[in-house]
Order: C-alpha cells, then structure tokens, then sequence
C-alpha cells in the first residue's frame, strides 16, 4: 500500500508541473508512513514539507495542491491536506478488510517481498575466538544476526551467514599451551600457571581428554619450559613477554606434537560453540578458517594489490596501510619487522575473499568494542577497489546479565563468565532469542533473568507465544464442540468485523509487511520483536472483548477467519527472531479469563 500511496502522490505532482502549478528541479524521495494516530487516517506523508525550500511556498499549501490534484483510488476513502503540511490518507473499509485473505491466501510466506530481489549479501556474526566457551555477551550478537538473516531472506536477499574462526595467531598459541600445561599438572607435575594463560574449568576438561589419548607421552620436564623466559608477573615481570617465552619453548620442546595438542584444543572449543549455537537455533552456511587464508596466497595478494595502488608503505621494518588517507583514524599495520602477518592484514585478505566472491554487499555484525573495525575495514574497502558504502558494519551492544541485583562479570581469559549454554538451560532458547533483539542492537541491554523465566504477562516472549496457544486453544474447542470452521464463510462475510477491537488487530496485521521491510532496510530487528508484542496485544484485547465462539455464523466464522490469519502472523514472526509458536501453554495470568 505505502507503494500505491506514493505513485498517487508521484503522479499527482507531475500532473502539477504539467499545469505549470509548480515548477521542481528534482523530485525528492516520497516518504509514505503508518499515521501515529488512527483518528488521522492510515498513512501519511510529508513530501509537502520537503518541498518547502524549492517551491518557496507554505507546506499546507503545497499538500491542499497535491491533494487537488490527485487520481481517486478504489483503495483509499479519503486524502486530506493537514497542519503543519502532512498528507493524511484513509483505505477503505474493504482494503482493510482484504488483509485477512491475503494472509489466509499466502499463509507462513505473508509478509514475503522482493527488496532484496538479485542481492547477494554475506553477513558475518559471532566469530568469536575460539580459545572458549561462548558467553552471554557472545548470545546477543548469535541472536540478533541470525534474525537478521531470517528476515534478509524474508525480503528476497540470498543470504550467506558466515563464522570467521580465527584458528591463527598469538591467541589460539596461549589456548593450546594452556591446556598443555594444565595436562602435565594432571599427569603430577607441580608449575606455576601463567597469570595470562587461559583459566576455567573447561581448559582442564580438554586437558584430561588429551591426557586420555596420549598418556604420558606428551610429558616433558617442567623445569625446560620456564628456562630462560622472561619474568612473570610474581616476580615484577611482563605477563605478556612471560607467556609469548612461554609458548616458543612449549613450541621447541613438543616439536609436532604441539599441532596435536592445538588441533585438539581446537576441535573440542569449536565443536562445543557449533553445538550450542545449533541449540540455539543458530546456523551458519560456512564456518571460515582464518588458518585458509594464511596457508594460502590471499594475504599476499591482498598486499599485493595495495602496494600496486601505491596504500602501503615500509617503516621501522614493517608495512604500513596508509588508511588515514582513506578516512581511518590512523594508519594500520599489515607486517611486522619480524614477518608476522597482522590480524588486520588477515581481515583485509577476507574481505577481498568475499567481494571477489561475489556478494553485492558485506555485513560485519562484531561486538560494541570493535568500534574501531568500521574505519579500517571501509578504508581498506575504497583501496582495494570496492564500494564502502556496500560494507556494512553493525555493532551489537553489551548485554548485562543480573542476578538479582548482582551484575554477572563475564571473562573468557580468567573463567568467570556465564555461558550460552547455562543460559539457554536456564530460560530456554525462547525467551533467550527474544530478550537479546527486544531493543535495538546498539543500545545496551539488561538481560532480566527472573522475568525472562516467568509465566506472566509481563514477560513479551511468554505474552507473544500464549497468543498463539490461545488461538490454537480455540480452534481445538471448536473440534471438540464439533462445531465447523467455514474459512469462505468467514471470507464473504468480512465486513461484520467491525467493532473497534476487531479494527485494531486487523490494522495490525496489516503493517506486519512493512515492518519486514523496515527491519530489512533498517538491520532495526528489534522493531519486529517489538511488532509482535503490539500484535499480542491487539490479540488479547480482541479476544477479551469480541465472542469468538458465538451461535452467528457468518461473525463467528469472520471472527475465525481474522484469528487464523494472527496465528499465521505470530508464528512466522516468531520463526524470524528465532522462538518457537506453541499451541498450548497454562498461565494463571490468562486461563481464569479463559
């Protein structure tokens, strides 16, 4: 509809220019929008306001004119020029009315449009670094871009969701010799843990598995491992200098064994996260090795290319990305003097990897403190070649997880934190996926962890989900009663719905396409979350006023008709955000309405 408002409006100012009423360099883009207040009609516009320095003229002016001229429609009943300069239009009883049997004719796939239509989009999220389990803080980024893709895909994007592993580098190194020296502590040996290594039950939990498989043969004399490093920090040393000694002679003294004990460490991290990302209706089209671009000759090309535009420069030994020029804050280290590749040259490999990939766009989805990824990764996008302005980088905000009135403090580096998986075992994947996307991704949020296990309505999830139950509850009454559902029955007799609760649910089944789309356009996935508590609640409001099952058939069947099509709206608007729609559930809250 937003669509036929703005060819009506489209049309009606060319008409104008045609009559010499007006005269425009250039036609702006028609904003067309739900009106805030039913009392103000359906939809409106502001395309008289944005007209106001060309034409030079009042904006309620310009809107009466717009509206002079304006082409009836069998859609709309009435079209009014307000104050300030807003375009207020009214529909038709029977387009609004006509909602229904769409969603009835269309079912699940309602709300399904072609935005994205011959889009090839990769969005990246998670990619949390494999050295533990995921926590909390990981679960909110998983939620939020796992709906996002459901919702890509909703409007017509082929969609490719990737985990970036970063199974390279300095930090899997401190994984793999941690859990080494946690399994020569099982097998007897008496050492003194390095403050930066990594803590937590779970590094010993692989430590006993390699000790499982290997016994004893990965045992070395302790003493050769502290040889010759660098103080730690009970001694007034640099923790990072003692675990780097730490990991080369850990290196040195198990030769190829070490690659068995980081692949171990590996396999076991990644295996866990990959399972309690699926049991958290998380999936991935590809699980990216960083190790891929390193064995490779995609980081070498990647520099290659920016040597050849003239990006890089050597100093102190090392190569330098000259992204201050392309808009970074400062400029990047791709080598250093030692020829070690940086992380960053690796994200610079990935992202030519994708682009050369194919995709129309790249969307990063990372954590609130990578902040500084947006200048560097679109700066590296204008020097190799591409559209920055086709990279998209999302930050997801912290999520603050409380006890009470106790702040949980989540650490992978010291094993205090909160997993997803205790939290899932906790609240369930539901009320988890809907709590972490019920606010905008770049606000923090409070994580409820009482409410979000309560039965009641003030619980959104619990609300959103018993809607669904109780429409199924209705249709099983039915059955029971043997008392037939006549879907064409409902469908012929549409206009009795005309109550000011039934209104209101049927004008909120009817903005749940635009909201697809806005949360399509906007990466807003939250404004869904939010759409389907306003929807319960327009539900809830019916149901308490209106007789469903009541002895007139055709508005017992119109009223059959409007349920029906709320189901189907709730439970795929669940399925997006990742929640489950089930058909029955008992809450003291509702059943004594019941």
């Amino acid at each position: 509809m937003i669509g036929h408002i703005q060819e009506l409006i489209e049309n009606a100012i060319e008409h104008l220019t045609q009559r010499d009423a007006i005269e425009l360099d250039s036609l702006p883009p028609i904003h067309v929008e739900r009106a805030r207040n039913p009392e103000h009609g359906d939809y409106a516009s502001n395309i008289a306001m944005v007209l106001q320095k060309q034409l030079k003229q009042p904006p309620l002016a310009i809107a009466e004119m717009i509206v002079e001229a304006m082409n009836q429609s069998k859609h709309i009943s009435g079209v009014e020029a307000v104050k300030p300069g807003f375009i207020n239009f009214t529909l038709t009883e029977n387009c609004r009315l006509q909602i229904i049997r769409k969603i009835l004719e269309h079912k699940e796939h309602f709300g399904t449009n072609d935005i994205g239509k011959d889009q090839h989009v990769t969005v990246e999220f998670v990619s949390a670094n494999p050295t533990g389990p995921l926590h909390v803080g990981h679960g909110r980024g998983a939620a939020y871009g796992s709906s996002l893709v459901n919702i890509l895909k909703k409007s017509g994007f082929k969609v490719h969701a990737e985990y970036y592993v970063n199974d390279n580098g300095r930090q899997m190194d401190i994984l793999a010799t941690s859990v080494w020296l946690r399994y020569l502590e099982l097998c007897g040996d008496q050492l003194r843990f390095p403050d930066n290594g990594y803590q937590g039950d779970y590094i010993v939990d692989i430590a006993r598995k390699i000790r499982a498989k290997f016994g004893d043969d990965l045992r070395v004399e302790v003493n050769q491992i502290f040889d010759q490093v660098s103080k730690d920090e009970s001694q007034g040393g640099d923790k990072e200098a003692h675990i780097d000694d730490v990991i080369q002679n850990s290196k040195n003294l198990l030769n190829d064994n070490y690659q068995k004990v980081f692949q171990m460490a590996l396999k076991q991290i990644l295996g866990g996260i990959q399972e309690d990302l699926e049991d958290f209706n998380v999936y991935f089209d590809e699980w990216f090795s960083e190790k891929k671009l390193h064995q490779s000759d995609w980081i070498e090309r990647a520099m290659q290319r920016l040597k050849d535009g003239e990006h890089v420069y050597k100093k102190d030994g090392a190569w330098w990305f000259n992204a201050s020029y392309f808009g970074d804050d400062k400029d990047r280290v791709l080598m250093r003097e030692n020829g070690q590749k940086t992380y960053f040259a690796s994200d610079v490999a990935y992202l030519m990897h994708k682009m050369e990939r194919g995709y129309d766009r790249a969307i990063y989805i990372f954590g609130a403190d990578h902040h500084g990824y947006i200048g560097r990764l679109k700066a590296a996008a204008k020097a190799l070649g591409y559209d920055a302005d086709k990279v998209d980088i999302q930050l997801v905000q912290f999520a603050n997880l409380f006890k009470g009135k106790e702040k949980l403090k989540m650490s992978t580096r010291s094993g205090s934190f909160i997993t997803l998986k205790t939290l899932v075992d906790e609240v369930g994947t539901d009320a988890a996926r809907y709590f972490y996307v019920m606010r905008s991704h770049d606000q923090h949020l409070d994580f409820d962890l009482q409410l979000a296990k309560s039965q009641t309505k003030d619980n959104p999830v619990f609300y959103i989900q018993y809607a669904h139950a109780r429409i199924c509850s209705v249709f099983r009454q039915l059955d029971a009663q043997n008392m037939p559902y006549n879907e064409e029955i409902g469908l012929v007799n549409l206009k009795l719905l005309s109550s000011e609760h039934e209104k209101a649910l049927i004008r909120q089944l009817s903005m749940y396409a635009e909201t697809i789309a806005k949360a399509a356009t906007s990466y807003q996935v939250n404004t869904l979350a939010n759409y389907l508590k306003d929807l319960a609640q327009a539900f809830h409001q019916f149901y308490a006023h209106c007789k469903v099952q009541g002895d007139n058939e055709d508005l017992r069947n119109a009223r059959l008709n409007l349920c029906s099509a709320t189901r189907y709206v709730l439970a795929d608007g669940l399925a997006l955000i990742g929640s489950s729609a089930p058909t029955e559930m008992h809450s003291e809250d509702f059943d004594h309405d019941d």
